[in-house]
């Protein structure tokens, strides 16, 4: 779901004798923006580039904006992949002069971040580690993610070393810290997983909510935005894959948050990985009962022009004023005849006659961490009486005048519990919420 993509000019930072030209954002973020989420690259390492070609899209709070190569010559390293979010002064990647060497790269790109350590009224010491990274000075060299998020948990940075480029510390090395920390939980991952026939980007709103002081990461399902279909049928061969994308993550534990066929993807990855997970958000799950709109997945599926589109997206909120034409043009732009017939192959086998195929509510009634359900009154796609499935320790928040899209309906309120579990979580007060 995403609207019309301006475009930025990387900025073109200085360059000295054979050294590599970074890739960076710019002005694409925004005044107030502090990162984004890069959801496309259009050229891959070795692939020659011209200033101005279109080399990568990043995704802001406002729009998916294209990114520009600075200067002509050969696409390096890509030091940030697709889904992964990046600070707005941190390279994307880099390009190479003809004949310069790729090593060069991982030493010139990267700039310094010094700031002297952030004081906080109360400091959590991390485990000593060697030679920590320091300039002149006495000033830690880490990323604004890095400080941003040590600073939010009252992590002492002078404690710690850093695995970037000449010891600097980056958001990684923070997230191992806190998690080796006992009882240290404030800057953990939250895993943000988005419903049937959306991708990364419809978080948007919600991820400008919550701001910036913790690691926000928007994996897209399979099937889904440019994700390759599920290897496997059924609800299992859609599990599988974010199965082993958890599994790939540094962090010991996280906050999941999931809508629709999202929040039923991180309820099957809660049961399957309970220790992984810090917290359970759901945001008007499916898989907790056959009942569905069948009517509107089909819609959504077989639509090839704005026009036939956008009714059915209306039906996903409650009041149609919010979808306008826009948004179904730029919804529609982003779904090509590959991704279409991925999504209705993948409807059938999980929503099999306008029916549920799958049923989690065992699952659910096993959760044992602070858990959250919100659903809007007025959902048409999954009826908000499929919450009462939830056990006795689960918060319930029914959400009056909202649809099966409160994240977008409205990203403040849904902000605001999502603050309040991931507090729970933190406080270490037990493992309801």
């Amino acid at each position: 779901m995403r609207r019309p993509s301006p475009r930025r000019r990387a900025a073109r930072w200085p360059e000295g004798a054979g050294m590599a030209t970074p890739i960076t954002i710019g002005a694409a973020a925004g005044e107030y923006m502090e990162a984004v989420l890069v959801t496309e690259w259009r050229a891959r390492p070795g692939d020659r580039v011209r200033a101005g070609d279109v080399v990568a899209v990043v995704e802001t709070a406002k729009a998916a904006t294209e990114v520009e190569a600075p200067c002509d010559g050969v696409l390096g390293r890509i030091a940030a992949g697709e889904g992964g979010e990046v600070a707005i002064d941190t390279p994307l990647g880099f390009i190479l002069a003809e004949g310069e060497d790729e090593g060069e790269a991982e030493t010139a790109g990267e700039p310094e971040y010094a700031a002297a350590s952030d004081p906080a009224p109360e400091t959590r010491q991390a485990t000593p580690m060697p030679a920590p990274a320091r300039q002149p000075g006495g000033r830690v060299v880490a990323s604004p993610v890095a400080r941003r998020l040590a600073r939010a948990a009252g992590l002492d940075l002078s404690h710690l070393a850093g695995s970037g480029p000449r010891g600097r510390i980056k958001r990684r090395d923070v997230e191992a810290a806190l998690a080796a920390a006992p009882g240290v939980d404030a800057a953990l991952p939250v895993v943000l997983l988005h419903g049937f026939a959306a991708d990364a980007a419809i978080w948007s709103a919600l991820a400008a909510e919550l701001g910036r002081d913790r690691a926000l990461l928007r994996p897209e399902l399979p099937g889904h935005g440019k994700a390759p279909p599920p290897p496997g049928a059924g609800f299992n061969g859609l599990v599988a894959p974010m199965l082993e994308w958890l599994d790939a993550q540094q962090a010991a534990r996280l906050h999941l948050v999931g809508h629709s066929l999202g929040g039923a993807v991180a309820l099957a990855l809660a049961g399957q990985r309970p220790g992984r997970i810090a917290s359970l958000t759901l945001i008007a799950p499916a898989g907790l009962g056959p009942g569905i709109d069948g009517e509107a997945l089909a819609g959504i599926c077989r639509a090839t022009h704005p026009e036939s589109l956008l009714p059915w997206l209306r039906r996903l909120v409650a009041d149609p004023g919010l979808i306008g034409d826009d948004y179904a043009r730029a919804a529609m732009a982003g779904r090509g005849a590959a991704l279409r017939a991925a999504q209705t192959a993948l409807a059938g086998r999980l929503f099999p006659d306008g029916t549920q195929g799958f049923d989690l509510r065992p699952v659910l009634a096993g959760v044992d961490v602070p858990l959250r359900l919100i659903w809007g009154r007025e959902d048409a796609i999954l009826p908000w009486r499929q919450a009462l499935a939830a056990p006795g320790h689960a918060g319930l928040h029914l959400l009056p005048g909202t649809g099966h899209m409160p994240h977008v309906e409205a990203p403040q309120l849904v902000a605001r519990i999502l603050r309040e579990v991931l507090a729970a979580a933190q406080s270490g007060g037990g493992d309801r919420a």
